[in-house]
């Protein structure tokens, strides 16, 4: 009367036999694949943009970083090509007046303040600055000249075309400043990279 009843033995777990062509696992219940299928109808929207947000800064920084290293798949069209880049190594190889336009601007700009009412110090200034920028130009058209032989030397005729702004331009900008970064040090031998 007060004996504990025997626990029920467990039925057996039907055998499935695997069948080419067949699915070989059980049907799922349907109050569980509606519950794995249901989703808020709004979801976070705050969450959705910060987190598209977050991954595009990152795409950007990484784009960036890939510019200023000079790595050929993140440049700019106007920047890409063996030719482009013999022309940016040559001009990063060497001292460049125009380099130093802007700072010299900078104290001249500084010195027409100080001496404002001293037409003499203004008479003396600005021959001076003409001169110190005709020298820039010239010696950025004479780079011109040398980079679109070197070019043609190595690339042929059809890439030193268009290079003769790209370069004056490259060697008027201070060296810090310039995009892509300098891959090569003043002073160092030019070697032509083939893409």
């Amino acid at each position: 009367m007060f004996r504990k009843k025997a626990a029920p033995e467990p039925e057996p777990t039907p055998m499935i036999q695997e069948r080419p062509g067949a699915k070989n696992r059980p049907t799922p219940k349907r109050r569980d694949q509606e519950a794995a299928n249901k989703r808020p109808l709004v979801g976070n929207a705050k969450a959705a943009k910060a987190d598209v947000k977050t991954r595009q800064r990152a795409e950007r920084e990484q784009v960036r970083q890939g510019m200023l290293r000079g790595e050929e798949k993140y440049l700019p069209k106007r920047d890409q090509g063996g030719a482009k880049r013999l022309a940016r190594d040559i001009v990063d190889a060497r001292w460049n007046i125009g380099e130093f336009l802007l700072p010299l601007m900078l104290i001249v700009l500084a010195l027409m303040l100080f001496a404002g009412t001293n037409p003499r110090m203004q008479l003396l200034i600005l021959p001076l600055v003409y001169g110190v920028m005709a020298i820039g130009v010239l010696d950025a058209w004479f780079l011109t000249r040398r980079v679109k032989k070197r070019v043609t030397e190595e690339f042929g005729e059809s890439a030193a075309g268009g290079l003769g702004w790209y370069v004056a331009l490259r060697s008027l900008q201070m060296r810090m400043s310039r995009v892509p970064r300098p891959q090569i040090k003043r002073g160092e031998p030019v070697v032509a990279h083939r893409r």
